[in-house]
């Protein structure tokens, strides 16, 4: 066989091997890496067990899907017109009082939102004990566990941060949401709210990717 006819035929050897060693949709990420970017809807699994050895208790998620979606995973207008798919739990104490919600929001494959919601009753530290559990756990599960290392926001813990928003509140009229937002911790943005509604205070805890 000439030289001539070898190099077509190696020509197209080498552009089959080229052809099979790209991958097919190359461009699109992954599930692997889409789940590398932050917390993902599995890691409810781990504020679960977290909880459950302080002694609350969470339901098996549900998903939410329909016109409801904005009940459970809303924060914000520009942030709840991404979510198309959101799952929710209810948190209880030893006794099976209901103390709130835990709820991500997102794609289904990639939340971008995790709220947990604690009603405190009839007064703003009734639940104080509840609150710091479900925050700690929320955001050592979903953020890291090294919030006494960075101290974010100048807060030498958690439950500093949660403090300080209780006295800022208590000094404030209580008529307008107390808002808290906190970064540095991670590549997430962390807001604390309280509000008041009826004859409850709610404590929210909202985490953004």
């Amino acid at each position: 066989m000439n030289k001539k006819i070898m190099l077509p035929i190696l020509v197209i050897i080498v552009s089959a091997i080229a052809i099979f060693l790209i991958p097919e949709n190359s461009s699109m990420p992954s599930s692997e890496n889409l789940y590398q970017s932050g917390f993902t809807f599995y890691d409810v699994e781990k504020i679960q067990e977290s909880l459950s050895e302080q002694n609350i208790f969470m339901s098996t998620p549900t998903p939410v899907t329909d016109h409801t979606i904005g009940n459970y995973c809303a924060i914000r207008d520009d942030v709840l017109s991404t979510i198309n798919y959101c799952t929710t739990t209810a948190i209880q104490d030893p006794d099976g009082r209901s103390l709130g919600n835990i709820s991500m929001g997102g794609t289904p494959d990639n939340p971008i939102m995790a709220i947990a919601l604690v009603e405190s009753s009839p007064f703003l530290d009734s639940k104080s004990n509840e609150i710091e559990i479900v925050f700690v756990s929320m955001v050592e599960s979903l953020v890291c566990d090294c919030w006494g290392e960075k101290q974010p926001g100048g807060f030498e813990s958690i439950p500093s941060w949660i403090d300080a928003a209780k006295t800022k509140y208590l000094e404030s009229s209580q008529n307008i949401p107390l808002k808290s937002t906190v970064t540095g911790l991670g590549d997430e943005t962390l807001i604390l709210e309280i509000t008041h509604k009826n004859d409850s205070y709610l404590w929210t805890l909202i985490i953004l990717k």
